[in-house]
Order: structure tokens, then C-alpha cells, then sequence
């Protein structure tokens, strides 16, 4: 009765001590705020926006769609992220199996020699398996058996560990979307910024041709001493200008070549286009939508929400280690000192039962530790979150913004350079009936190539804006 007493108390006090062991410390808590404006620019449209719209029907040059169309299956960087993806998902199956009995099996075999006057030995000397027949010196040991082991979760720390593992590798998933996105937008600012180049280098190609034609012309007028040298000179200075213009832009057109090809995941190799239809390049009416849609186009915010449900579940998972675990042994199989007797039931027969349940008691400070870094992450996730909506809210607006001002900015240029070659012409005309003088001729010149790159690198950036915005929304990775 005493004992059984005793046995009670300690029952009791054990427990007490396993409630104990179970309290958690206060955690900082944070809501999350993923509220949007409710538009742009005072627009309400909910059509589809352009990250609706296929990549393949959202950009109709068929060399730029070859390219990106390449990229999408050779891109380095592209195929490790899969990589990443394959290794999150096998994440998942690690966590799965730790939620299922772990079952072995396995056949041992040995020897041991033990002293006589040994306690085991002298034990073993006595022991007679059949009459007149002693223990065999030394004795040999064969097994064969199957064990295993269950701890019970008791408290969902193995199933919200998978959980926590499902959301990360549905997060990697969103981050190569996002990669995908990144990808399509780099590879089409810079095939637009190659026709940019390609046009540049052929209006440098014209000038070199002019001002040669205006060089004859001035030395024909030095010889019939109408002008000095110093003009000529001059005239020769300024073809010469343009000429170094001409390599440095062939230098841009290769290294734009070679980075596309680097997108690609090729050996560097001459990029296939048609640059004549770059200055007919109109682009397209953006349907921006409104802001709450960017929850479900950007993949960046679809992955910073899904790394915020894996944080909250890790704090689950890091709360389970204060409670009680439970676990389960079992095994069963043959044992023997001789094969021949190996087989023998009951006489070799062995198995086990076990329960064992242990509650954190000494390393309460280190569990304490794990908790609150969890809970940590789960902030920092939110902030996380917070911080990738407005950066995409800011994103749209600017190109909104820079797309309505790039057209106009297209306009007004279109109208200087059209003044521009109109004022070439008068120059000319002038210096060769003596009513200019030649630097009029040379400065006008010059005004008149800069702002034909002006034209071109002002078309460049609407094309680019036109794609940046199109990534802004969400779109390429559907």
C-alpha cells in the first residue's frame, strides 16, 4: 500500500512538473496591413489588366519572342531556381515521412568471449541447453529482426512542419515566377535598347556621309578662295567626331548582343532582328486595373504571403517543443547463439514494447530561444510583406507616370528634330550662297545628330516602359 502510495507522488509530481515545463513566454504580436489605395490616378478600371495578357501576346516581334522563348529553357539562373523548387519539394516528402512509424529491419551476427570467473561467464558455464551439452565457448550471437519507432503527434508539431514545408516550396514556386518575370523584361529592354543602337549607328553612318559631301564642297571652296583652311579643318574635325561615334556604338551593339546571348544561355553570336521597324514602334494602351489586384499578379507578393504562412506555422512548430512528446518502440525478430537454433519459437523468439513520454525540463532556455526567433521571423516576414506591396504600388505609379511623360516627351522631340533637319538644309543653302558662315553650319549639324539619338533613346524608353510596366503589374509568368 505504501508503495503504491509513493508510486502515486511521484506520478503527480512528475506531472506537475511536465504542466510546468509546458508554459510559453509572451510573444510580440503584429497584424498585418496589406490594405492598397483604391487606385492609380483616380481610375477605377477594372479591366484585365496587362498582366493578364501571355507574354507571346503581349509582345508580337518574333525575334524577340524566339529569344525569350530560348531563355525560358536555357537560362542558367532560371534552371537553378527550378533546382531550388525541386529541392523544396523534397523537403515536403522528408517532413511526410517523419509523421509515419520509422520501420527497420535488419540480421546481426557476432561472437563473445568472456571470462570464467566472470559473472556471465560462470552464469553462462551452468547453463546446459540440452542435457549433458554446456554453452559453447565462445559464445556466438545471431540475430534477425524488424524494429521501429513512432513518436505520436501529439500536438501537431510533425504535421505543421510539413505544412510549414508546403508553403515554402509554393513560395520557391512563386519565386521563379518571379524570376520568369524579371527574365521576359531584361531580355526585351535590352532587344529594344539593340534596335536603339542599330538605328543610332545608321543615322552616325548618314552623317559621315553628309558632312564627307560637305568637306568636298568646303574644299572646293578653300581652292576657289572663298574660305580658308581653318574651315576646312573644321569640317574635317567634325567627320571625324561622328567616325569615333560610329566604333563606340558598334562597341554597345556587341555587348548588348552578348548580353542577350548571356540571357539566352548561349555562345556569344550575332542576335537576329529587324531594326527598320523600331521608329514605327507605337506602344500599346496600358489597363492598369487597380492596386488590390497586384495581390494575385505579382509573384513577389505571392511569395512574401506564402513565407509569412510558413513563419506562423514555424511558431507552431517551435511551441510544440515545450510540450510533452511521446514515443513508441517496438521490435520483434530471433536471437540465438547457434543458426541452427535460430528459428526456434518460443525458445528464440524476442520483441519489445515501449512508451515514453518526455516533457523539456533542464533546456527550457534554449526551446525559450527557438520561440521567440520564430516568432521574430514571423514579424520580419510581415514587414517583408508589407514592404514588397508598396515597393509594387510605387513601381506601377512611376511607370504610369513615366510612360504618360515619355510621350509627351516622344512628341516634342519628334518636333526638334523635324526643325532640326529643316535647319540643315537653310544652313547649307546659306553657306554655299556666302550668307552663313561655316560654323553655323557645323553647329547646326551637330544640334541636329544629338537630337536624332535623343529621338531614338526617347522611343527606347517608351518601349522599355512599356515593358517595365508590364512586369510592374505582374505579367510574363502565366
Amino acid at each position: 500500500m505504501l508503495k503504491r502510495i509513493i508510486y502515486i507522488c511521484l506520478g503527480i509530481a512528475s506531472l506537475t512538473l511536465a504542466v510546468s515545463g509546458c508554459k510559453t513566454p509572451e510573444l510580440i504580436h503584429k497584424d498585418v496591413n496589406n490594405a492598397t489605395p483604391e487606385s492609380y490616378n483616380g481610375s477605377r478600371d477594372t479591366t484585365n489588366t496587362a498582366a493578364e495578357v501571355t507574354w507571346q501576346d503581349y509582345f508580337t516581334d518574333p525575334n524577340l519572342k524566339a529569344l525569350i522563348d530560348t531563355a525560358l529553357s536555357n537560362n542558367q539562373e532560371l534552371n537553378i531556381t527550378l533546382q531550388e523548387i525541386q529541392i523544396a519539394q523534397n523537403e515536403i516528402r522528408v517532413r511526410k515521412g517523419e509523421i509515419l512509424p520509422s520501420v527497420n529491419i535488419g540480421a546481426a551476427a557476432g561472437v563473445d568471449k568472456v571470462g570464467r570467473y566472470t559473472s556471465q561467464g560462470a552464469n553462462d558455464a551452468n547453463t546446459d541447453i540440452k542435457p549433458g551439452k554446456e554453452m559453447p565457448d565462445p559464445l556466438q550471437d545471431y540475430m534477425v529482426g524488424a524494429f521501429a519507432t513512432w513518436e505520436i503527434d501529439i500536438w501537431h508539431k510533425l504535421r505543421n512542419a510539413k505544412k510549414s514545408a508546403l508553403s515554402s516550396y509554393l513560395a520557391s514556386v512563386e519565386g521563379k515566377n518571379f524570376m520568369v518575370t524579371n527574365l521576359i523584361s531584361e531580355i526585351a529592354n535590352s532587344y529594344y535598347e539593340l534596335l536603339a543602337l542599330d538605328n543610332e549607328l545608321a543615322i552616325v553612318k548618314q552623317n559621315i556621309e553628309i558632312q564627307n559631301n560637305a568637306l568636298e564642297i568646303v574644299k572646293y571652296q578653300k581652292d576657289a578662295a572663298r574660305v580658308t583652311e581653318l574651315a576646312v579643318r573644321r569640317f574635317q574635325a567634325q567627320v571625324l567626331n561622328t567616325k569615333s561615334l560610329q566604333y563606340g556604338i558598334e562597341q554597345e551593339i556587341i555587348e548588348a548582343e552578348n548580353r542577350i546571348n548571356f540571357l539566352v544561355g548561349r555562345f556569344p553570336q550575332k542576335v537576329e532582328r529587324n531594326s527598320a521597324v523600331f521608329a514605327d514602334l507605337i506602344p500599346d494602351t496600358i489597363h492598369e486595373g487597380i492596386p488590390s489586384q497586384l495581390l494575385a499578379n505579382r509573384p513577389d507578393i505571392r511569395q512574401a504571403e506564402l513565407e509569412l504562412v510558413a513563419s506562423k506555422i514555424d511558431i507552431q512548430v517551435a511551441k510544440a517543443d515545450f510540450y510533452p512528446s511521446l514515443e513508441i518502440s517496438a521490435g520483434i525478430g530471433f536471437n540465438a547463439f547457434n543458426p541452427n537454433y535460430l528459428f526456434n519459437t518460443p525458445q528464440s523468439l524476442i520483441y519489445s514494447l515501449a512508451g515514453e513520454l518526455v516533457a523539456p525540463l533542464i533546456n527550457r532556455n534554449a526551446i525559450k530561444a527557438r520561440y521567440l526567433t520564430a516568432n521574430a521571423k514571423q514579424i520580419q516576414a510581415i514587414y517583408n510583406y508589407e514592404q514588397t506591396i508598396l515597393n509594387a504600388y510605387v513601381e506601377v505609379a512611376n511607370q504610369l507616370s513615366n510612360i504618360k511623360n515619355l510621350e509627351q516627351t516622344y512628341n516634342l522631340k519628334s518636333q526638334e528634330v523635324d526643325a532640326l533637319n529643316e535647319s540643315v538644309a537653310i544652313s547649307n543653302e546659306l553657306f554655299n550662297s556666302a550668307r552663313a558662315d561655316y560654323m553655323e553650319v557645323l553647329l547646326t549639324q551637330r544640334e541636329a545628330l544629338e537630337s536624332k539619338f535623343e529621338l531614338i533613346e526617347t522611343k527606347m524608353k517608351q518601349m522599355s516602359a512599356t515593358v517595365n510596366i508590364y512586369q510592374a503589374l505582374g505579367g510574363g509568368w502565366k
